[in-house]
């Protein structure tokens, strides 16, 4: 009898364990509900979300990976040491926030831009609305290296922390002075416009940055930084800087026409945007036509001004073209839609890259983002500059854009409107695919 009884408390305590699991089970193994979330960034009725929301079957849903969610740390203000000074330096380090898994340390400071720029004078509005360019479309985090005159320290403090905390943090910065480790800090602080040949001591003060890319102040990027970024990858073994032609046709080129000095190749190079290779740079002897041994970077540059100083007219650009003019097979060239000036279109439509792809770095030199002598640029320029970080892109930025091309169609730069804004619509289409996909769990009952 005492064993029967143990038998039917065994069965009855295996159903009893059986009803649990299967209860247990069957709720466990229900998925997480998967849906498109509601973007901010582009209207129901825009024309790019409803192409990009038709192609999102079950299975792009499905395959695409949840982001592991860190908390924000942020680093203390810290002083950095240069050879002309202390920069203060302000860094915001964010969290991996992409859809891959978390990297090593290692690779979250391999994938860092480093953007470097030169401040003086009244260029304040101009820095910031550059940097918000970059920070707009761009995928990576970036450290700008901001070198300004003492006065704009404070002013480029306040404006940068302004903006919403999800745009501080995808980036960090860094404040420096205007410093110049050779010659005559006066001299050189007055070669052509002010303090633009701070860029030629870039690879000096910054010696623990491996790669850069410099822009002048008056430069807009309507694509992602990345994809300049990526020509890094595309220097050979002796190259270890790229920028773009000063022009497309020799016969109305600058330096074909007026130099009176070397320059590189047939129309010469423009420095506004410049990526660079700094450790490259700072190991190289650079041939010159003054000792046959080559000098290093640093050296190089006292001896060439004295030199051409009363033969050059664009300060540091010239200098720059005199260098790779006796070290060509060191420079990349990259395309004029890369550093896409006034030049290409007001004297005729002249850079067929942009015209078959869209700018992707806008440079408004000649001051014409503050005037109405090319108004398709300063179109672009205030377009940018008075967009409200979180807005609706589409609504905000491109549709006002779109709209006030119509009013420069009488010029001759405003009558390729699709070489202005071809690119930018690009950019945010790839924006959007990567927005519009949300992972989400059900909401609580």
């Amino acid at each position: 009898m005492r064993i029967h009884c143990k038998i039917i408390v065994i069965a009855v305590c295996f159903g009893v364990f059986l009803l649990l699991y299967f209860f247990w089970g069957n709720a466990a193994d229900d998925p997480p509900l998967k849906e498109v979330e509601e973007d901010n960034y582009f209207p129901k009725f825009s024309g790019i979300r409803n192409n990009v929301a038709s192609k999102l079957t079950k299975k792009t849903l499905d395959e695409l990976p949840i982001p592991h969610k860190q908390p924000l740390t942020y680093r203390k203000v810290s002083k950095v040491a240069s050879r002309g000074g202390n920069a203060i330096a302000k860094s915001r380090q964010r969290s991996d926030m992409g859809v891959a898994w978390p990297a090593s340390k290692r690779a979250r400071a391999e994938e860092v831009m480093h953007l470097a720029v030169v401040a003086c004078g009244n260029r304040l509005d101009e820095t910031l609305t550059m940097v918000k360019s970059a920070l707009l479309f761009s995928i990576k985090s970036i450290k700008f290296h901001i070198f300004a005159e003492d006065p704009l320290t404070s002013q480029f403090e306040k404006g940068l922390s302004q903006w919403p905390r999800a745009i501080t943090n995808k980036f960090q910065y860094s404040i420096y002075p205007i410093t110049f480790s050779v010659g005559n800090a006066e001299e050189w602080k007055k070669l052509f416009k002010p303090c633009a040949a701070q860029r030629l001591f870039l690879p000096v003060i910054l010696k623990d940055v491996d790669s850069l890319l410099y822009v002048d102040t008056d430069v807009l990027f309507l694509r992602p930084m990345d994809d300049m970024w990526s020509f890094l990858k595309a220097f050979n073994t002796t190259q270890l800087a790229a920028m773009a032609p000063e022009h497309e046709i020799p016969k109305i080129g600058w330096y074909s026409r007026f130099a009176r000095h070397p320059f590189y190749g047939v129309t010469g190079v423009n420095s506004g945007v410049m990526l660079m290779n700094l450790t490259r740079i700072r190991s190289t002897l650079f041939k010159n036509s003054m000792i046959p041994s080559g000098l290093s970077w640093e050296d190089l540059l006292h001896p060439l001004y004295q030199k051409y100083k009363n033969h050059i007219t664009w300060g540091d650009q010239d200098l720059l073209n005199i260098i790779f003019h006796y070290n060509s097979e060191c420079l990349y060239t990259f395309p004029c839609q890369w550093n896409y000036r006034p030049d290409h279109c007001m004297y005729g439509s002249n850079c067929k890259g942009a015209e078959e792809e869209g700018v992707s770095i806008l440079h408004g030199n000649r001051g014409v983002y503050h005037d109405d002598k090319q108004p398709a640029f300063k179109v672009v320029y205030d377009a940018i500059h008075e967009y409200p970080f979180g807005d609706n892109l589409f609504q905000s930025l491109f549709y006002p854009l779109q709209t006030k091309f119509l009013d420069t169609v009488n010029t001759l730069c405003g009558r390729i409107p699709q070489v202005f804004l071809k690119q930018v619509e690009k950019t945010m289409r790839t924006v959007y695919e990567k927005k519009v996909v949300r992972h989400v769990r059900p909401p609580p009952k």
